[in-house]
Parts: C-alpha cells; sequence; structure tokens
C-alpha cells in the first residue's frame, strides 16, 4: 500500500491504522525524513513492514520515479495536497499550476501507473482525499477548492476506467480536521463558523476518519466506486 503525504496529520493516521503483520506501507514524504520515520515506527511496531520514499509531487519526473519505486501496489491513498490561500485577485498562473500538478496531475499520474498492475491482478483500491471545500466553495482559495473539485471528477473517471478490472477508485472528502498544517495556516483556535455549521459540533481529529478508509479499501467494499464520502460531521449533507 502506498499512501502519499504519510509524514503527519491525515496520511499518518491512516498509515498507522492499516499497519498488521502482512502488511507493506510504503510512505511517501517530502523532504521530511525524520517525522515519517517516526510513522515507520509506529508501523513497524504494530507488526508491519514500512518503507519510506521521498518525492516532490510538484514534479513530472519524480512522481514517475515514485511510481516506479513503489513496484506492484494493491493500494493507493493520494492523500498529499498542496495548500492555496490566495485569494483570486492575487492568485498567480504558477500558484494555480503547481497546486492542480500536486492536487491533481499527481493522483492522476499514480493512478494509471499502479492502477495497471492492480487492473492486471484483478483487484485494487485507490482512494483519493478530496475536501469539503468542494461543496463549501471556501474557506480555502480557487486554486485549492478547484483542484479538489478536479479530483472528484477524476475520481468518477477512473471509477469507470478501472472498474471492469475489479479496481473501486473512491473519494474521501474530510471536512474540517484539526491537523499539523491546519494549525499552521488558520492557528490553534478552531474555525467557528465550520463548527457551528456540522451537524455534530465538535473538533475532527484524523482518527475520525479511519473506519471510512478501513471500508473503502476492504474485500467488501467491491460494489462502493466513483463515490464521494464525506466525513465532516455533517457539514456537508447530501
Amino acid at each position: 500500500m502506498l499512501v502519499t503525504g504519510a509524514r503527519r496529520g491525515i496520511g499518518a493516521a491512516i498509515a498507522a491504522d492499516l499497519a498488521a503483520p502482512g502488511w507493506t506501507l510504503l510512505l511517501h514524504h517530502l523532504d521530511a525524513a525524520d517525522e515519517a520515520g517516526a510513522v515507520a515506527r509506529r508501523c513497524r511496531e504494530r507488526g508491519a513492514v514500512a518503507e519510506l520514499l521521498d518525492a516532490d509531487l510538484a514534479d513530472l519526473a519524480a512522481v514517475a520515479d515514485l511510481a516506479d519505486r513503489a513496484g506492484p501496489v494493491d493500494i493507493l491513498v493520494n492523500n498529499a495536497s498542496r495548500a492555496s490561500n490566495v485569494a483570486l485577485a492575487e492568485l498567480s498562473l504558477p500558484e494555480w499550476q503547481e497546486t492542480f500538478m500536486v492536487n491533481v496531475t499527481a493522483p492522476m499520474l499514480l493512478a494509471r501507473a499502479l492502477g495497471a498492475g492492480m487492473a492486471a491482478r484483478g483487484w485494487g483500491r485507490i482512494v483519493n482525499v478530496t475536501s469539503a471545500t468542494v461543496a463549501l466553495g471556501g474557506p480555502s482559495g480557487p486554486s485549492y477548492v478547484a483542484s479538489k473539485a478536479a479530483l472528484v471528477g477524476l475520481t468518477r473517471s477512473l471509477a469507470r476506467s478501472l472498474g471492469p478490472a475489479g479496481v473501486t477508485v473512491n473519494a474521501l472528502s474530510p471536512g474540517a480536521v484539526l491537523t499539523e498544517r491546519e494549525v499552521e495556516i488558520l492557528g490553534p483556535e478552531p474555525h467557528t463558523g465550520l463548527l457551528a455549521a456540522q451537524a455534530v459540533p465538535r473538533r475532527l481529529v484524523p482518527e475520525d476518519l479511519l473506519a471510512a478508509v478501513r471500508f473503502l479499501i476492504a474485500d467488501g467494499a467491491g460494489a462502493m466506486t466513483g463515490q464521494v464520502v464525506e466525513v465532516g460531521a455533517g457539514l456537508v449533507l447530501g
């Protein structure tokens, strides 16, 4: 299993939760070997084999190399993303392009490269981590929201393409989840407007997403594909 953006936050929680004897976890990170190494140790303590793979997902060649180094993979979790809170009036074309490269193009390239092997073996699971901002329109900037909306479209297209070969592709849409990156961008105080909009008005943490991921990659979820699973305490309904 390859998890991109696995050094902390949602990616780290997913990797550690799925770690078990018999599992091999490939933990992607970018220039964060110490943090990713700590996640790998947690996975190994739970009996899994864990390897670190460094790659810049904004670089086409690095993405291709990451897929080559990963080798045969049966589960791909496209979790890594590039935050962009640049307002429309200040949004530059390079900001837009790099956000789309990390958030859409890299997941497509990894799904194409690794999904081919899944299809050949007759089984596979791809989970793309998108965002509730797709439905809400914010509070992130337009390049981030648009890229995550494109990832939803990619998810549905991949589900059609790979479904006949036994590969499911779904999107996990977290709500206002408290992660290290969110604290760095928005500060430690919760976004009161989002919390008030939730049906269950409590602060979410990465562990709130794990049951959904376990379901999406399970053998019994073979009829679940092309779907967006909202895990945001009711922030987005329907």
